[in-house]
């Protein structure tokens, strides 16, 4: 049976995650290591600053007091050492992780650390809507995983799965959408009259066939392929002249 580690950034009780690991438990051997509290936005960082501490609360179920990658770290490379997981699954995500925001998302980022850690990783998000189901979103994602555990993704890729709020029309393979967000800093006063700040914002969304967001306007379930590696390989070309520039800048650091 397959082995299964299940972890989110929404903390470890939430309702995403639970439906996510009791639909996969039907299929695999799950368990489940989850931040102890919302990490939503903390993207791919990792604790070095302060130990972490992990609290098993049931069988298979453990808390960990850190974020999302730390609880990939810690799950394979220590409590899952000796079986590591053959999959890697991170969700279900209260909203959307689409376009750029899979940079700050930690329930993608989750995914990054399980597939740098060699282990293929699938990240699932629920579109928040009227007609929004965490039971329908779990049962699609355990029959897009008996799919995923019988195929072969390719090396240092990941995929990333947004979900419509209604029931889907079907299943598209997208590329990232754009967006922009309108007044991204709102500036307050507290009673002391000190100023604080929220980052904040409605985003805008470029309209383009193809994309996630596309995807998800149409009622369809986006597939987003992402690769970690961010090498520009059209700059590498595209930029020779600047090279030849650059080459030149060492010549007198001596003198």
């Amino acid at each position: 049976m397959a082995r299964i580690l299940i972890t989110n950034d929404d903390g470890v009780y939430s309702e995403g995650l639970k439906l996510l690991a009791d639909a996969l438990g039907q299929i695999g051997e799950v368990t489940v290591v989850a931040p102890d509290r919302e990490q939503s936005a903390t993207g791919h960082s990792l604790t070095l600053h302060r130990p972490l501490r992990m609290q098993q609360l049931q069988e298979h179920v453990f808390a960990v007091d850190g974020t999302p990658t730390d609880c990939v770290n810690l799950a394979v490379l220590w409590l899952m050492k000796d079986s590591p997981p053959d999959l890697v699954v991170s969700g279900i995500n209260f909203g959307c992780n689409m376009g750029d925001d899979v940079t700050y998302s930690g329930t993608v980022s989750a995914t990054f650390e399980g597939t740098l850690l060699g282990i293929p990783s699938v990240a699932f998000s629920q579109e928040v809507g009227e007609e929004f189901s965490f039971d329908r979103a779990a049962r699609f994602a355990r029959r897009f995983t008996e799919i995923l555990l019988k195929e072969t993704l390719a090396k240092d890729t990941l995929l990333n799965v947004n979900i419509p709020a209604e029931s889907p029309l079907g299943v598209r393979l997208t590329r990232l959408g754009k967006r922009k967000y309108k007044q991204v800093v709102v500036e307050k006063e507290d009673p002391r009259g000190r100023k604080y700040f929220w980052i904040a914002g409605t985003p805008e969304w470029q309209e383009e066939e193809g994309t996630d967001h596309a995807a998800l306007s149409a009622g369809l379930v986006s597939v987003t392929p992402l690769h970690l590696d961010l090498t520009d390989y059209r700059g590498l070309e595209s930029y020779s002249e600047l090279r030849e520039r650059f080459d030149g800048m060492t010549g007198d650091l001596e003198t």
